[in-house]
Order: structure tokens, then C-alpha cells, then sequence
């Protein structure tokens, strides 16, 4: 009796099975493999094998994708803390055993390959934000003593990825923090405050910057001081925005991505390659991807039948759109350059397989809205 009872939730599960939010995420990682293609093209050469690692990445980011959609996420509730720990214990071992790369320590080589534990953080955050405060959220207003754990749970990895160092991926773990504490009832008035606190401690950040990350601040406040310099990342990527105009230059056409002018075309600057070479058309097409992205997962979210699902599904998605933000704003020369991929479109395993993992969460919180 049990068995036929499993076949049918199995069955239930298929019939509901969220192609949507699948098809816009297949969508988009499609096109960071065309762009990672151009971005890694060299005449004669064949196919890179940055496409090769990439497309294989994919492949196993999909069955990493199936194996989170093969457990009830309720269960999450008791494994998302150890869960979390067992990630922070990664992080914990960067320093010790970790390979550089970059002028950065952040990777953990496993076997053949080298894992960047950060990456994982992000999606383990949020589990573990939603385990903590799903009890208490849907009330009128989260409680001031319920804090003391996430900020703790934020703290910690900070400190850790600051180390290595890593501006960009703290960013966007304190981006999604906020975001899940705003989902689960933190006042509004409460994040005004503390970014009044953030911007009174900035003069003591700053002498805690790196050489490097003061002259990436420094040049966006003032972009023509060192164009060749500090300046020249962000300098080369507007260009490359900017010349593709309307319909851009044409796939491989990119005179910016082609005479290789700018810097980490495959991974933090991919969307300059992309918009130089489908201009203002292709690129509000990929925007709009991104925003149907948003739109799905915050449909998800509100749907979902438990706290639970819904602090998951809305924060993974916030994780996910955030990022995502903060990138475009930085290529496109609005924000600093903090070095920081596109999410599902730029070259990266380990962002590849943590962001299938947090998309098969979302995906398994609307299916099992059916079944229970």
C-alpha cells in the first residue's frame, strides 16, 4: 500500500512539474554558452575548451538540479543548519588547503577539479535563513531577539570569504540576508537603520580595503582619473555596451571582445561581450529573462503552502536577481567593479552547480505545493 501510494505523488510530482521557471533558466545558461564561445573565439582554434567545461558543468549542474527536486525541501528544516556548518567548514579549510588563483585564495581542489566553496554559501545562507525563521515569519513583524542567530550566520562566512578576498560574492550574501529577513517580517525601518550604521562605519572599512578594492572605488567615483589603469575595466566595458547600439555588431563581431580589450570577457565582464554583439535588443531581451525569472520565482514564493517554502523559494530567487543586478550595474559602470559573475550566463562550475541546486529548491517548493 505504501509503494502505490508513493507512485501516485510520483506521478502527482510529474504532472506538475515546473517547466517554466526550468525553461527560463535553460534559456539563459543556452545563451552564456554562445557568449562564452565569442568571448573565448580565436580563429582557427576550434571549439575552446572553456565551451567544452562549460557545457560539461551544465550537464552535471542538471542532474545536481534532479537530485534536489528527489527530497520533500520540509526535510530542510532539519538539515539546512548542518547543512550550512558543513559549508562553512569548506570555507573554513580555503586557507589551509586552498589554491590561488587571481591574486585569490577560493578554490578546494577535489580530485580533477577545483571547487569554489563561496559559491555554495550563498544557496547554504539561504537554507539555513529560512530553517532558522520559518517558525516565526508571516507575523506582523520579526522579533529583534530573532536576529541574533542570522547575524551570526552572516558573519561568519563574511569574515571567511573577506579573507580570501572576495568583495563581490559578500555582497551578495548580505544582499540575500536581508532579503530573506525582509521576507520574513524584518521592518523596513530597521533596514534603514542599519544602512545608516554601514555608512557611519565606512571610514573604518576603508582602511580595511585592499590596495586594489580602493582603486576600484576610487575609479568609479572618479572614472577619468587612471582610464588605464584602475579605471580601464569598467572604461573597456561601456564601450563594448555602448558600440553595440540597437542591433549590435553581430555574433563574433565584437571588436572589443575579438582584439581582446576586455578584461575577464568570460566571466565577470560577459555581459559587455553580449551586449556588444546583439546591442540594446538582445540585451533587454536578456533583461527580460532575468525579470521572468524574478516574476516566476516570486509567483512561487507566494503560492508556496508553508513558511518554509516560501522564505526558501523567495530568497533563492532574490539570491539569484540580486547578483544578477549587481553585475549589469557594474559592467554597465553604475556600481564599483567588485568582480562578480552573471549568474547562470558567465563560465563557472561551482556558480554553475550552486545555482542549479538553488533553482531545483525553487522548482521543488511549487511542485510539492500539490502533494501536501
Amino acid at each position: 500500500m505504501l509503494s502505490i501510494d508513493r507512485l501516485r505523488i510520483d506521478r502527482r510530482l510529474l504532472e506538475h512539474f515546473e517547466w517554466p521557471f526550468l525553461s527560463i533558466v535553460l534559456l539563459i545558461a543556452g545563451c552564456g554558452l554562445l557568449t562564452i564561445f565569442s568571448a573565448t573565439f580565436v580563429a582557427g582554434a576550434g571549439v575552446s575548451p572553456y565551451v567544452v567545461r562549460q557545457a560539461v558543468w551544465i550537464g552535471i549542474s542538471l542532474v545536481v538540479l534532479l537530485a534536489t527536486l528527489s527530497f520533500d525541501y520540509r526535510r530542510l528544516d532539519r538539515y539546512g543548519i548542518p547543512m550550512y556548518a558543513a559549508t562553512l567548514l569548506l570555507l573554513c579549510l580555503v586557507p589551509l588547503l586552498g589554491t590561488s588563483g587571481g591574486g585569490a585564495r577560493r578554490w578546494l581542489p577535489v580530485g580533477p577539479v577545483s571547487l569554489q566553496p563561496s559559491e555554495f554559501m550563498k544557496i547554504a545562507l539561504v537554507v539555513a535563513l529560512a530553517s532558522n525563521l520559518h517558525r516565526w515569519a508571516g507575523g506582523p513583524r520579526l522579533a529583534l531577539r530573532r536576529l541574533v542567530g542570522p547575524v551570526l550566520m552572516l558573519a561568519a562566512p563574511a569574515y571567511l570569504v573577506l579573507a580570501q578576498p572576495d568583495l563581490g560574492t559578500v555582497i551578495v550574501l548580505g544582499a540575500g540576508w536581508v532579503a530573506v529577513l525582509l521576507l520574513a517580517g524584518l521592518p523596513l525601518r530597521l533596514v534603514f537603520a542599519a544602512v545608516l550604521v554601514i555608512g557611519a562605519a565606512l571610514p573604518y572599512a576603508w582602511e580595511h580595503l585592499k590596495p586594489y578594492q580602493k582603486q576600484r572605488v576610487e575609479s568609479y567615483l572618479h572614472p577619468q582619473s587612471d582610464p588605464l589603469g584602475a579605471g580601464y575595466h569598467a572604461r573597456q566595458s561601456k564601450i563594448a555596451i555602448g558600440s553595440g547600439m540597437v542591433h549590435g555588431k553581430g555574433y563574433l563581431r565584437g571588436t572589443q571582445n575579438q582584439l581582446r580589450f576586455l578584461p575577464e570577457q568570460h566571466t565577470d565582464f560577459i555581459f559587455s561581450v553580449y551586449a556588444e554583439e546583439w546591442g540594446f535588443v538582445g540585451t533587454a531581451t536578456l533583461l527580460g529573462l532575468y525579470i521572468a525569472l524574478l516574476a516566476r520565482g516570486a509567483m512561487i514564493a507566494m503560492k508556496a503552502r508553508d513558511n518554509l517554502g516560501a522564505l526558501l523559494a523567495g530568497g533563492l530567487t532574490a539570491m539569484i536577481v540580486l547578483q544578477a543586478v549587481i553585475n549589469v550595474g557594474m559592467t554597465a559602470g553604475v556600481l564599483p567593479v567588485v568582480g562578480i559573475t552573471l549568474p547562470l550566463l558567465s563560465y563557472g562550475g561551482s556558480s554553475m552547480m550552486a545555482l542549479m541546486a538553488g533553482v531545483g529548491l525553487i522548482m521543488n517548493v511549487s511542485m510539492r505545493r500539490y502533494v501536501f
